[in-house]
Parts: C-alpha cells; structure tokens; sequence
C-alpha cells in the first residue's frame, strides 16, 4: 500500500508505530423487556456500573487525572441527570432508548449555551452516556483495543483512554481534538504520543501507521525509508531521555553560572515513590483535591495529616509548599462545590470556597499546622484576589494554631503564601504581605489573555510567554524582591524548555514543575546565557 502522509498538531510529543485501530465505541443494544420495573432497574444497575468503573479509575490514576474525571462522578451521583430517563421509562420506554434520548438532549442543551466551559462539556455528558449505555449491554468498548496499537478516532473521551492499556506503547491519532484539552493533557502525563487535527476521515485510516508527534505528522504505511528514519529518531530521543536523566541529579546553573532553583508538582505521596529527593530543592506546589474525592466521604483531620506528613518527611528537610483545597472550576468535589454555577471558573472556587465551607476550611487548616511540626511546611492559599482574603485566612489559622497547642497536640504555624493566578492579585501585588508568591502561570495566562487553555479555537492565544504575560510577570517579580517575598513558578510553563528562557528574563529564579520534566527544564536552563537574554518591555 502506498505511504501517505497527515499533517495536524503536536498534542504529547514523541513517536510511536504499530497497527492502527479505529476507535469507535461499539456501546450495543439491549432489547426492551417491556416491563417498567424491569427497565428501570437495569437502568439502576448500569448508573451504579458506570460509577463503580469511573471511580476505580481515580483510584488508579492519581493526581489531576482524578480532578477530570470527577466532573463526570458528579454529574452521575446527580439524580437530576436520569430524572428524564426514568420518566421516559415510566411511560413504556426502553431503557437503552430512554437513557440515550435523555443524555443526547442534556447534550445538546449545553452545546447551547453561551458559556465556552459548559459546550465543551458536551463531550463529558456523551462519554457518560456511553459508558451507562455499554453496562446496559453489558458490552466492554476498549476490549478490541491492542497493547502497542495507533487508536484512531474523531475525539476521545479522558475515561476512554485511562481504560486503554498504554504500558506496551501505542500511540494516539485524533481527527478533531485540541492539543489543550484533556485527553492530551493525559497523553502528555503518560509519555504516550498523540497528534490531534488530523482532519480527515477515519475511513482514510487502515493498514500500520508511524505517529511523528515532534512533528505533528501521522504517516500511513510508511516506506522501509520512513522506517530506517523512524529507527534513528527513535535512538535520538532515547539519547535525550539519558542526558536529562542525567542532568536531573545535577544542579540547575545557568550558562553564566546562575543558580535555578527547581521544585516539584505533585498531587499524590504515590508520584514520589522511587524518586531521589536530590532531583530538586523541595515541593513547590502539593495540590490537595485528590484527598477530597473519598467515595467515603470528606477526609478527616486525621487522614490529612498522615500524608501531609508523609510528604514532609520525603523532603527531608527541603521546603514543602501544600496549596489547600483548590476545588471548583473543572475540579467539582460533591458535597463541596455549589452544583449549578453559570461559570465556574469566575464563580465559588479556590479560597472562595474554603471561606464559604470554613467547617473544611479549618480542618484542613489544622492538618497542616500539625505536619508542619515534621519539615519545612509552608501553606499556600488559591485565588486570592484581595489582600483581606489573606488577612483572613491568616487570621483563621491564627486561631486554630494556638487551640490546637492548647489541647496539647504538636503544632507549628507555617508560613503562608498565596498563588498569584488572578490578574488582581498580580496587578497590586505590593498590597499583599504574603511571606511568599507562587504564579500559577495556567489560569494567570487564560484570565488575562481571556482565552480558556482547553478552548483548541483560542490555544494560541492562551500563551504563557506571550508579552503581557511576561511583562506581568516581570512586575510580580519586581514587587517581590523590593519586598522581600520569595517567588516562584509552579505552573506548566515552569516546565517547558520553549519558555524557560523567557521566564527566567523575567527575574524569576525558582521553578516548580511534573517530577517527569525536571531533567529536560535543567539542560533548558543549562542553555541560557542571562547576560544575553533581551531585555523586556517594562511595566508602564
């Protein structure tokens, strides 16, 4: 068969080749029992299969992985959500037709919206009826999916590929998609390569397929010449993976002898197991929502201060930053999060949240003030946008520090920061006396370019190195060393070589960043000469 070529877009980089498997899910039918009691509870059965499946993937999949899939547990515990479906039911129809009718027209009426987070939910509603549909006919949609395969398909849903097994290889091939969205968010996590934007039918695709991710290309059939240079590729980036192993060990340095100080994101104590401390110079951000998604119920003090402190004590000595609760936005937690905003990423979220529940709040305040007592703990508080929101969650763990030494129990106050990922809080600045900055350059960058990060139509836009950014940084930068605040990077753009060299124009010395991109972002900084780095355009 004859080689051709597919352009589209890097969405995980790397290469994979193998067969290629057209990803379609077969959900299957159910025939009707014609009885209502019947039809009703095996549509009860598939809901509960459904939840099961989606909260044993959690389980396995630790970290923000969890945060995406939580959306769809959510909207599943909602009676809300089959309410159509059962009424249907109760009126004679099937289950299979009464649930797929229902969803499809939830579906539709949040395409419908005027609200760009709540049309890209679109996708979520229809990969939870799928999944509901395949227990109603007991049917396993990835099961034909081999080890080491190039999957093919329009889009795909993040539950989808979490159930496809990716420890043999593989790679992903999307027609549609977005490189921001959050499958390619997991594909990136997971070292499997993906191009998305292909833009042609799946029918064009059959036969073995080499994925080229570095360079955006699907090559279908390729020639014994596209293999040979697969082979060498291949060895090229096997040599890159090497030297970055290597240089994760040494320390950061500049070409002009410029100390960089690398710290690590992590949202589970699993994501440390086997690594080397030495990799860094502590924990620059511990995100704590997985902690919250307990099918069980909200974690207790208790089981917040074990792994608080089993995190500290990983350190061995190096400073811990721990976010509290960042949930709300695309990380609903049921039983926290308000059910119904119009936009939740302008809605309750963050700290805002934690002062509407301050029962969680303090909690979670006490669990920290107690491991800080085993390390160099430090607290750091999400969305603040005004300083009195500082004020008074120091105010809240002034509290709580002293109660909890009366009782008698160990306790130390910790230091306490806050992300600086609202253009408020980065405008004024000099109106926080934090003991510390961390610029959360994620949602920073889509609040002030105004362009959501998994939106494919605005991705460009929402760059973190693009000049207001970067001259925004520059100030916060600026502010912080005239105050003497320690400040710091943890979000994904601490990690990417394309961006090191501008942010570290800036004046930002302290990068935090996935455990897997340490190694490549200490030779990204290995290669920049600060002496010759242009000069940015000032804050007016």
């Amino acid at each position: 068969m004859m080689e051709k070529h597919f352009a589209g877009r890097t969405a995980s980089p790397g290469m994979a080749l193998g067969p290629l498997v057209a990803f379609a899910p077969e959900t299957g039918t159910r025939a009707g029992s014609g009885a209502v009691d019947i039809e009703a509870q095996a549509l009860r059965a598939a809901l509960a299969t459904a939840l099961r499946d989606l909260r044993r993937l959690i389980e396995q999949s630790p970290g923000e992985t969890a945060d995406i899939l939580a959306f769809q547990v959510a909207l599943l515990e909602d009676d809300v959500l089959s309410e159509p479906a059962f009424a249907a039911i109760a009126e004679g129809r099937a289950a299979h037709d009464a649930w797929c009718e229902a969803m499809e027209a939830e579906a539709a009426g949040y395409e419908a919206s005027d609200d760009e987070y709540f049309r890209a939910r679109a996708a979520d509603l229809r990969d939870i009826r799928d999944r509901v549909l395949a227990a109603l006919a007991g049917s396993d949609p990835v099961a034909e999916v081999p080890p080491g395969a190039i999957v093919t398909a329009v889009d795909l849903a993040p539950s989808r590929f979490l159930a496809i097994d990716w420890s043999q290889g593989g790679g992903l091939a999307l027609t549609e998609g977005s490189a921001t969205s959050h499958v390619a968010m997991l594909a990136r996590s997971r070292g499997v390569p993906a191009i998305v934007g292909l833009g042609v039918d799946l029918s064009e695709f059959a036969g073995h397929a080499l994925v080229d991710a570095h360079r955006g290309v699907l090559i279908l059939n390729p020639s014994p010449d596209a293999r040979m240079q697969f082979e060498r590729d291949l060895q090229s980036a096997s040599t890159a993976r090497a030297r970055a192993d290597v240089a994760a060990l040494r320390p950061a340095v500049t070409l002009d002898g410029t100390p960089i100080r690398i710290l690590l994101n992590i949202a589970d104590p699993a994501e440390l197991k086997g690594l080397d401390p030495a990799i860094c110079e502590g924990i620059g951000l511990v995100r704590t929502e997985l902690l919250f998604h307990d099918r069980h119920g909200l974690p207790h003090e208790e089981q917040q201060f074990a792994v608080y402190r089993r995190i500290v004590e990983w350190a061995q000595g190096r400073p811990v930053t721990i976010r509290t609760l960042d949930a709300g936005g695309d990380k609903p937690i049921p039983g926290v999060t308000l059910a119904t905003e119009s936009n939740p990423f302008l809605g309750v979220r963050g700290l805002r949240l934690s002062f509407a529940r301050p029962d969680v709040f303090r909690t979670q305040l006490r669990a920290l003030a107690r491991a800080a007592v085993h390390g160099e703990l430090k607290i750091m508080l999400p969305m603040v946008s005004l300083p009195r929101e500082l004020a008074a969650a120091r105010a809240m763990l002034d509290e709580e520090v002293p109660a909890l030494l009366s009782a008698g129990v160990p306790a130390r106050r910790a230091s306490l920061g806050i992300m600086v990922e609202v253009p408020a809080a980065a405008i004024a600045a000099d109106q926080f006396d934090a003991d510390f900055f961390s610029i959360g350059s994620n949602d920073l960058t889509q609040y002030v370019a105004a362009a959501g990060r998994d939106v494919e139509a605005v991705a460009d836009l929402a760059d973190p190195v693009q000049p207001a950014m970067l001259r925004l940084l520059r100030y916060v930068v600026e502010v912080a060393r005239a105050q003497r605040i320690e400040v710091s990077l943890c979000g994904d753009a601490g990690g990417d070589p394309r961006a090191i060299p501008l942010l570290l124009a800036t004046g930002l010395r302290c990068l935090s960043m996935a455990p897997a991109l340490v190694g490549s972002a200490k030779l990204a900084v290995a290669a920049v000469d600060l002496r010759t780095l242009p000069e940015l355009a000032p804050w007016p």
